[in-house]
C-alpha cells in the first residue's frame, strides 16, 4: 500500500493537471460560444442536453444549471433518445450534444435526427475531427491533452473542462439576462439557500412573544417580562412607543457598576426600567430580508433585532433565530 506522502502528491497532482486544462480550455473559446449563447437568449424554446455516460452526468449538471438560473431546460439521454424520447425535442429547441469522442454510436445514430428536424445542434466535444465536431451548427471546442487517470482511459479532466464550459454558458446568460438574486430566489425557496434569498425578519419575529414593559415599571417586572418572553430582553415603551430595550446584558452591566447599586438591588430598591435601558434601541423594519439581519447584528455587535413601524414595535428577533433558521 502506498505512503500517505505519496497518496497526497497523487491527489495534489490530479488537482493540478485538471486545474492546468481548465486554463487552457479558456483560451478555446471562440465566436462559436458567443453565437450559442445569442441562439439560446433569442431562442423561444428550451435547451435539451443530451450525452451518454460520464458525459450525460455533466448534462444533467447543466441542466440543473440552467433551469435555477432562469434558462428552461431539459436533459435526454442519447440513448433513450433514438428509442423513443426524441419526441421530448420541440420545434424551438436548442440542442446540446457533449461527447468526449463525438463518434459514440448513440451520438452519431442522433445526429442526423436531430439536424433532419431543423432543431439548432450545439456541439461539445474534445475530437474536433469527429462525426459530433463535423456535423454540429456550433462547435464548443473541451479538448484535454490528458485525463487525470494513470491510464488515459477513466473521463477526469474531461468531464471537468465539460462541466466548466457548461458553467461558462450558464454564467453568460445570467449575466446577459441580467438575472438578479430576487429572480434567483422564485427557483429557490427551500432550504437554507432560499432562506437566505426570501426569508423576512417579519415572518421569523410572529414566531416568537413580543416582551414589553413600560418605562415606569420597576425591575421585577421588567424580570419577570423577559423570563416570559424567552427572548433574553424586553422592550421598553412610553404609550406604546419605543423609547428602550433591556437585555440580560444590561442587567448584569447593571449589577457590576458598582457594589452600591448592587447593594440596592440585595435590599429590594426597585429601579425602573428607563433607569436600566438602552435607549434608541436599532430597529430594522419586518419585510428587510434575513440575512439583512445578520449584517445588521455584526456590524452593531448586538444580539437583537428590534422590529418596528415608525416608533410602534412590531416583533423581536434573536440571532439564535437566524441561526435556527439557517441564515447565519
Amino acid at each position: 500500500m502506498a505512503e500517505s506522502k505519496d497518496i497526497l502528491k497523487i491527489g495534489r497532482d490530479t488537482i493540478l493537471l485538471e486545474s492546468e486544462s481548465l486554463n487552457k480550455l479558456s483560451t478555446l473559446l471562440d465566436v462559436h460560444f458567443s453565437d450559442v449563447v445569442s441562439e439560446i437568449l433569442t431562442s423561444q424554446g428550451r435547451v435539451v442536453v443530451t450525452g451518454i455516460g460520464k458525459s450525460a452526468i455533466i448534462g444533467q449538471k447543466m441542466v440543473a444549471t440552467f433551469n435555477s438560473t432562469g434558462t428552461p431546460a431539459l436533459f435526454m439521454h442519447a440513448a433513450d433518445a433514438i428509442h423513443g424520447d426524441l419526441g421530448m425535442i420541440q420545434e424551438q429547441d436548442i440542442v446540446i450534444c457533449i461527447s468526449k469522442s463525438g463518434n459514440s454510436p448513440e451520438i452519431i445514430a442522433l445526429v442526423p435526427l436531430i439536424s433532419k428536424a431543423g432543431n439548432k445542434l450545439v456541439g461539445m466535444t474534445g475530437n474536433l475531427e469527429s462525426f459530433l465536431a463535423k456535423n454540429c451548427d456550433f462547435l464548443l471546442d473541451t479538448t484535454v491533452d490528458a485525463e487525470a487517470c494513470p491510464n488515459n482511459l477513466a473521463p477526469t479532466t474531461s468531464t471537468i473542462a465539460q462541466m466548466a464550459m457548461g458553467d461558462a454558458l450558464a454564467v453568460a446568460l445570467i449575466k446577459c439576462r441580467n438575472f438578479k438574486s430576487e429572480d434567483f430566489a422564485k427557483y429557490h425557496p427551500g432550504g437554507a439557500l432560499g432562506k437566505k434569498l426570501y426569508l423576512t425578519l417579519g415572518e421569523i419575529a410572529n414566531k416568537n412573544p413580543l416582551p414589553i414593559v413600560e418605562q415606569e415599571d420597576n425591575l421585577p417586572t421588567c424580570i419577570m417580562a423577559m423570563t416570559e418572553g424567552r427572548m433574553g430582553a424586553v422592550l421598553v415603551l412610553n404609550k406604546s412607543k419605543i423609547v428602550g430595550i433591556i437585555t440580560d446584558g444590561d442587567l448584569r452591566r447593571m449589577l457590576n457598576r458598582g457594589s452600591d447599586m448592587a447593594a440596592n438591588v440585595l435590599r429590594g430598591k426597585h429601579f425602573k426600567a428607563k433607569e436600566i435601558m438602552t435607549t434608541q434601541p436599532k430597529t430594522m423594519l419586518a419585510d428587510d430580508l434575513a440575512i439583512n439581519g445578520v449584517n445588521f447584528l455584526k456590524k452593531n455587535k448586538i444580539n437583537h433585532i428590534v422590529l418596528s413601524d415608525g416608533d410602534k414595535p412590531t416583533g423581536m428577533v434573536h440571532i439564535q433565530d437566524l441561526i435556527r433558521e439557517g441564515v447565519l
